[in-house]
């Protein structure tokens, strides 16, 4: 008995029991050692190269962080991303850093190169290692790593919906704009956007599976619900043509390998009606206190991970979402009377130079709608102090912008006086209510005779 043993003894303490694999050697079949290997390869290649995976871990310390530091990684290798392009496909895969869109060419030249190379280490670690039977230590350490990945990612989507700014509601110049010329992804997006609740609890689910992954002890039922969530997303981006199909395709197979090692006993409860045993994440070590540290630092970073998630949902909020200031003239404004040289102009839909509405919604920019219907978003300047909007009503001629002066008789009531195209001009607005608008319409009902018409 070690010095420590005897202490522990004579205190009246039973030391920690050794957490021991099983006394009979596990072996493994070849295919699922050879998949193990690829598999962890693969993984830890798209998580450090889709670099919004990591980049979800570090939680505050982005405010510190360069604005492209999730893109590092991938900008690091577009020249060879671009060289296998064109060698190996035929095509110009350029990573576009400002595109927005996680389904560019260059990122799946990306998934051909690091399956590539995961296949060629998995050739050698097999060559190396072909003695081992079995990765149970390591898989224990590959999967608490893979859980802790997928449940950043899920507090991260999930607080992006609980507070509700992924999915902004239908702004003032969508309101306008025809159905038939919405995107697919647009129509997803206004769908959800119109029903803040539906949106907000939709981040619930995610971010209960999040919460729930973070623990060894509910990790199960947070693959479970990871499961779910992912599927639905996955669908949706497949079926609307989001450009996040690569990313959410990663993270439902995440979720699917997390409950891999548990699938015998959903078989025994679900479909051979047998006793299930309970449900086990693997060790880390091989004792029972540094299990339990493990887990404390878990939850340690659990807390880091959902503060971190918290303040940017927030402050996501107050800098783009519902929660961000607005132009002193934000509305949707009716031109009433539109008068060139001291003359009204008449509103018909063959002028060109009419306006019908001027929409003010973001600082920078305004929109144009034409007689005709066509929307024109073009760059703005006010200056609220001087009581002044100047408007670029055509960015690619060299022509003056038209600068107006405006005053508001009443909240209701906007009157501009200024030149436009170099004449004198003067327009005056009457506000528009977006809940006039069916979209925007008189919220939920429990009892209607009839559904509302389209």
């Amino acid at each position: 008995m070690s010095a420590i043993d005897t202490a522990v003894a004579d205190h009246g303490v039973e030391p920690d029991p050794p957490v021991t694999e099983k006394a009979v050697a596990v072996r493994w079949p070849l295919i699922a050692r050879v998949g193990f290997r690829f598999g962890v390869i693969y993984t830890v290649l798209f998580c450090v190269m889709i670099g919004q995976v990591v980049f979800a871990l570090v939680a505050v310390l982005d405010e510190w962080l360069p604005d492209t530091a999730p893109m590092w990684p991938l900008q690091q290798a577009a020249p060879v991303l671009e060289w296998v392009g064109r060698t190996v496909f035929g095509i110009e895969a350029v990573f576009q850093p400002n595109s927005g869109s996680g389904d560019q060419a260059a990122i799946w030249v990306m998934l051909f190169c690091i399956a590539v190379v995961a296949a060629a280490v998995t050739l050698v670690w097999s060559v190396l290692d072909r003695r081992r039977p079995a990765y149970p230590r390591l898989a224990a350490w590959f999967l608490t790593g893979l859980r802790l990945c997928l449940a950043g990612q899920m507090l991260f989507y999930g607080i992006a919906k609980a507070i509700p700014s992924q999915m902004p509601p239908p702004s003032l110049t969508t309101l306008l704009q025809p159905y038939g010329q919405l995107t697919p992804m647009s129509v997803l997006w206004l769908q959800v956007g119109s029903s803040p609740v539906y949106e907000i609890l939709l981040g619930v689910a995610e971010l209960t599976g999040g919460l729930l992954l973070l623990l060894p002890r509910t990790a199960t039922l947070g693959a479970m619900l990871s499961v779910v969530s992912m599927a639905q997303v996955f669908v949706l981006n497949m079926t609307f043509d989001v450009p996040v199909k690569i990313l959410s395709f990663h993270l439902l197979v995440f979720s699917l390998v997390l409950l891999a090692p548990q699938a015998r006993r959903f078989a025994d409860f679900f479909l051979l009606a047998r006793r299930a045993e309970p449900a086990v994440q693997p060790p880390l070590f091989t004792t029972a206190r540094a299990n339990r540290y493990a887990t404390w630092a878990q939850a340690a970073f659990g807390v880091w991970l959902i503060a971190g998630t918290t303040w940017i949902g927030w402050a996501s909020w107050q800098e783009f979402g519902g929660g961000a200031p607005k132009p002193e003239l934000y509305g949707m404004w009716e031109v009433t009377e539109f008068r060139v040289d001291g003359e009204p102009v008449p509103p018909l839909l063959t002028d060109e130079t009419r306006w019908q509405r001027l929409v003010i919604e973001f600082e920078g920019a305004v929109t144009v709608q034409g007689m005709d219907g066509r929307l024109m978003v073009v760059p703005a300047e006010s200056d609220p102090a001087a009581h002044t909007l100047a408007v670029v009503t055509d960015p690619g001629t060299e022509e003056p912008p038209a600068t107006f002066s405006y005053t508001r008789p009443t909240p209701e009531h906007l009157q501009l006086e200024g030149e436009l195209d170099g004449r004198p001009t003067r327009i005056e607005l009457s506000a528009v209510d977006p809940g006039a608008f069916p979209l925007n319409g008189d919220g939920f009902h429990w009892v209607q005779d009839y559904p509302s018409a389209g």
